[in-house]
């Protein structure tokens, strides 16, 4: 059973910095767009950034300029390099991708998330 598994997420003061990554678990056909969400609590879970196969990337406006969003296709590997970290960057971030893993169905996988917190 495939699935996506996050790491770096930690304690940091803010104005310091993270990196999240996030990769299947086991062997995978293809990798399509890979994105990070985050739930802060008491708050709905929000797009942060995504990456298509190609190199696009989107995010959220409260992130431009402080996160980067890349991945590496040779490791199937997503990475969220976060700078400038805020308070308010405190939440569960969650890695999603749509995965070829047998056949011809795409299917989306979500991890299981990692905890960031920025201490004031």
């Amino acid at each position: 059973q495939v699935q996506l598994v996050e790491s770096g997420g930690g304690l940091v003061q803010a104005g310091g910095s993270l990196r999240l990554s996030c990769a299947p678990s086991g062997s995978v056909v293809s990798v399509g767009t890979m994105v990070w969400y985050r739930q802060a609590p008491g708050k709905q879970r929000e797009l942060v950034a995504s990456i298509t196969s190609t190199g696009t990337t989107n995010y959220a406006d409260s992130v431009k300029g402080r996160f980067t969003i890349s991945r590496d296709n040779a490791k199937n590997t997503v990475y969220l390099q976060m700078n400038s970290l805020k308070p308010e960057d405190t939440a569960v971030y969650y890695c999603n991708a749509r995965l070829l893993v047998t056949g011809f169905i795409w299917k989306e996988y979500w991890g299981q998330g990692t905890q960031v917190t920025v201490s004031s």
